[in-house]
């Protein structure tokens, strides 16, 4: 056997291995080549990772060459190149194939973020392994954990040997507690106490019993930011030049606690010597100037120089300035403390746009989406009626989320296009559906409902629904775009039982049927008006006892021939909306008004009118419009004209329940009925059945805030809010000197003046409302505040329903 001479040895013997290989070794003519130990890896492969072919000659520096590029394919663990004669014996040991991965003992980290980690470093399933990145990857976890407060925490990867040169790697954790916050001083400050310093802090070293959501756990990152929170606190305030100079973090010996210093460098106080605007102000220059919210004489606050680069940049933006250069430069006078604002305005090109892209509809059509754009194709970009466009989308229904995202075209300086993105949601349903609710009891639903059918944008109806006291059947549709100029017109047919003694209202039974056309004519972006045409047939049957606000009515109208009456009314409606909310579902700012009256025609059975007004508002509390204040208002009325003296019992109004009162029974709050003896001497009132009454005022505060334990992703179909509610219904034709003579003696119970508006209920809690797709879900646990006897309450209100 020939004996074999080492040409080269591992490159992981260094330079100097190679440097003595190349000096103490002779040229020869590769005449054969060889490779042994390959397992996975092909012979053609490993030869094609060789930079030496047959014939040609080796020396020492084309051996360190070699030896290179086969570690650089990444196939081996080890190499070794030797001589046999004239022969070159490249002898290598793979690296081992990863079978598995697996982790145990994280907490901290999910297995999703590791194993995004590690296919970033090429670990991966299938793959060879590389033990080198192995120390790096363990190191750069106890990184993280370090990072969070764990300076105990260890990893530590495994290794298992496996048939066919495979390996099973494992990453055990060790976490360990957190280290907690200690102690937080601020040294240096002078213009504001400790106590208000920490309180802009995230990280705290001290907190309350009660606050189980939060903890003392130092976080690096969390660090660097409240260092950023605590000067711009200082630079919002006047101090212009404020830092914090240095950062002390020091362990406890038993490296669970940590210390916390930070020296603060306030400097002087600035105020805002004057505002000047320079460059090109397109003429406008008056209108920029009345924009700045910055005035002299005020403190010098960084923010406000941020929100008027940010105003004045939106008011350029409306006439097709897309990306103005606004840059402000303090000219500081050291000797006054003060600081004039140079504001530099460069509105750039007019931008105009080429086109506007949908994606994301897959239901709806884009000429849906492109009716309700205010920007339009060809003309110059403005920011005013982007925005309004989003708002119009928004205001739909039909997405849960539009994005509008402005792309440069390459190439073009004044020509962009408009990537209007959204996120379609359930605008209908054809389903079969079971539910209960506290106001409804069970019931039972079958039909379709459809916002945008087949992603037209009309709206189509065909229901049914059973409950306790109701049985509906309808048909509606609508086209809200049936000129382009955006008159809508529609109709809706509809027939229904109701037992209204099942609803907490009085004892009879009504049967109804109808039709109504409708359309609408918008004025402007927020106003329209709406007009309608119905005719409504209507059957009662008499109530076992007749009270005395019904006695006048069915007196007049029931010939004693039979027990129940019937009225065909034709009747006509007008109203005008406005509305700025910024979304159709859930908003969180802007307001909507509606006015409406009903009035029948002359000629019908009955003769009378209803009037109502709905006012809506949303306040944003923040930036993030995670907090908001809302409040609504009601106020209807009715009444008979002609020869009718009083508005139908059964176009009464009602309060209780989701739609007035939370903590009330559903229709329960208002006048009841009031019978008399047959005498006609005595007035007994007392009934717990409501009858209603012909005027409404109701109103609510709310306070809109984020869902607990909620993500990000829900909160936008998740709503939470405390509320107040307040509401009263009286009835304007009563007269409670007609039941003067009640006395003890006669069992009379005279409980309030149901003409008097003052006898208002009031009621407080806490509600909670989620988009399913199941269809809406709505609870409510409140308690009345302000109550009358024998009102009917119920403090868990909900409504559930469910499609399949």
């Amino acid at each position: 056997m020939a004996v074999k001479k080492t040409l080269a040895a591992s490159c992981l013997l260094g330079a100097s291995m190679l440097a003595q290989a190349q000096s103490g070794m002779t040229p020869f003519v590769v005449q054969d080549i060889q490779v042994n130990g390959l397992q996975r890896v092909t012979l053609g492969a490993a030869l094609l990772s060789l930079p030496v072919r047959v014939g040609e000659e080796i020396d020492g520096a084309r051996l360190a060459e070699a030896i290179k590029s086969l570690y650089a394919s990444g196939n081996f663990e080890d190499v070794q190149l030797l001589r046999d004669g004239d022969v070159l014996v490249v002898q290598v040991t793979e690296r081992p194939t990863i079978a598995g991965i697996s982790f145990s003992g994280n907490e901290e980290i999910k297995e999703e973020q590791l194993m995004e980690s590690l296919e970033g470093a090429g670990v991966r399933v299938g793959e060879p392994l590389d033990r080198t990145t192995l120390s790096s990857l363990e190191k750069g976890l106890e990184d993280f954990y370090y990072g969070v407060g764990k300076y105990s925490a260890d990893v530590r990867a495994v290794l298992t040997p496996l048939p066919r040169n495979r390996v099973d790697l494992k990453f055990e954790f060790v976490e360990g507690p957190a280290a907690e916050i200690k102690q937080i001083n601020i040294v240096g400050n002078k213009a504001f106490s400790e106590a208000q310093l920490l309180a802009q802090l995230e990280l705290s070293d001290d907190v309350p019993w009660w606050n189980f959501m939060a903890d003392q756990r130092y976080q690096k990152q969390t660090l660097a930011g409240d260092i950023e929170t605590l000067r711009s606190y200082y630079r919002d305030r006047g101090y212009l030049k404020a830092e914090v100079t240095s950062t002390q973090v020091s362990m406890s010996p038993d490296r669970e606690g940590v210390y916390i210093t930070l020296n603060v460098e306030e400097g002087e106080q600035y105020t805002v010597s004057g505002v000047s605007l320079r460059g090109d102000l397109i003429d406008r220059g008056s209108e920029l100037e009345a924009l700045v919210p910055v005035r002299e004489g005020d403190l010098y606050s960084a923010a406000d120089v941020t929100h008027m680069e940010e105003v004045l940049s939106k008011f350029l933006g409306r006439f097709g300035y897309a990306y103005p250069k606004i840059n402000t430069f303090p000219q500081i006078d050291e000797d006054g403390n003060t600081i004039e604002l140079i504001v530099n305005v460069e509105p750039g090109s007019r931008v105009y746009v080429r086109r506007i892209n949908f994606s994301g509809n897959v239901i709806t059509k884009d000429e849906v989406l492109r009716r309700e754009m205010r920007q339009m194709e060809g003309t110059w970009l403005s920011s005013e009626e982007v925005e309004q466009s989003r708002t119009r989308l928004n205001r739909l229904g039909y997405f849960e989320n539009v994005e509008v995202e402005t792309r440069r075209i390459p190439g073009e300086d004044d020509l962009v296009d408009l990537d209007v993105s959204v996120k379609e949601q359930p605008a209908g349903s054809i389903n079969f559906g079971v539910g209960f609710g506290t106001d409804s009891g069970f019931s039972i639903q079958a039909g379709l409902q459809q916002e945008n059918f087949l992603g037209t944008g009309n709206r189509v109806g065909i229901n049914s629904q059973m409950n306790d006291y109701s049985k509906d059947v309808s048909l509606e549709y609508t086209d809200p775009y049936f000129t382009v100029d955006g008159v809508s017109l529609g109709g809706r047919l509809y027939y229904r039982e109701f037992e209204p003694d099942e609803a907490n209202l009085i004892d009879y039974n009504s049967t109804t049927y109808g039709a109504r056309l409708l359309s609408g004519f918008p004025i402007n972006e927020t106003n329209s008006l709406n007009f309608s045409l119905g005719y409504e047939h209507n059957t009662l049957g008499q109530p076992e006892d007749i009270y005395v606000q019904l006695q006048n009515f069915w007196d007049r109208y029931n010939d004693g021939s039979t027990s129940d009456v019937s009225f065909d009314n034709f009747d006509i409606s007008a109203g005008w909306t406005r509305n700025t909310l910024n979304r159709g579902f859930f908003p969180t700012s802007g307001n909507r008004q509606s006015l409406s009256t009903k009035v029948t025609v002359p000629g019908s059975d009955l003769q009378y009118y209803k009037l109502s007004f709905d006012n809506a508002h949303y306040f944003p509390l923040d930036r993030e419009h995670n907090w908001v204040l809302h409040g609504k208002f009601r106020a209807a009325y009715g009444n008979g004209y002609g020869d009718d003296n009083s508005l139908p019992f059964f176009e009464n109004y009602y309060a209780g329940g989701f739609s007035t009162l939370r903590g009330f029974k559903s229709n329960a709050v208002g006048p009841r009925a009031v019978y008399t003896q047959r005498n006609g001497v005595v007035g007994i009132q007392g009934s717990n059945s409501s009858v209603g009454g012909n005027a409404l005022l109701a109103g609510s505060a709310e306070l809109i805030l984020p869902t607990p334990f909620a993500g990000e992703d829900l909160q936008r179909s998740l709503r939470t809010s405390l509320f107040v509610d307040v509401g009263t219904v009286w009835d304007t034709e009563y007269n409670a000197a007609d039941f003067d003579g009640c006395n003890p003696g006669n069992s009379c119970e005279l409980i309030y003046d149901f003409g008097d508006p003052a006898n208002f209920r009031a009621s407080a809690g806490v509600s909670m409302q989620w988009l399913s797709p199941l269809g809406p879900l709505v609870f409510s646990l409140a308690t009345p505040i302000k109550e009358v006897k024998g009102d009917k309450t119920e403090i868990f209100n909900f409504n559930i329903g469910r499609t399949f």
